[in-house]
């Protein structure tokens, strides 16, 4: 009877390893694709219905750049609304392993927004973004890092 105690506590504990590498919520430095240089920090949370959402927290500040207060070229419900606090990433679901799909992503800079696919990388510790428009050839990468 023990033997099965220990192996169903076991797989539990390996389950439960598997559960958190996949767990995208928490806070994110994204990584400017054309530059290389810290954009902002964003936390990503998970909604009821499962989705993942990522709102702009911070601001990094870089030389030579002074960053836009508010998302001017924006479309709906982004219009004129202030960059801090603002809902980047949304709808991002889920696939399997460290994939996720369906998403939505704004650039607040140009006042795009992007269709989007993630992958997490097997240590949990960096976000492969895909951004795109119609297919997934036709986009940019970003590399977004776990903020610990």
């Amino acid at each position: 009877m023990m033997g099965k105690q220990l192996f169903g506590a076991l797989i539990l504990s390996v389950m439960s390893s598997f559960t958190f590498a996949e767990d995208i919520t928490g806070m994110w430095q994204s990584i400017d694709d054309k530059t290389g240089a810290p954009k902002a920090l964003v936390e990503i949370r998970k909604e009821a219905n499962g989705a993942y959402v990522g709102k702009i927290v911070k601001i990094t500040p870089r030389a030579g750049y002074t960053p836009k207060e508010t998302c001017v070229d924006c479309p709906a419900p982004y219009t004129n609304k202030p960059i801090l606090g603002l809902d980047v990433m949304t709808g991002l679901k889920h696939a399997e392993g460290l994939n996720y799909v369906n998403g939505r992503i704004l650039d607040p800079n140009s006042g795009k927004v992007y269709s989007m696919k993630a992958k997490l990388s097997s240590n949990g510790k960096r976000l492969h973004l895909r951004g795109y428009v119609g297919v997934s050839v036709l986009g940019r990468n970003q590399i977004w890092i776990r903020d610990e």
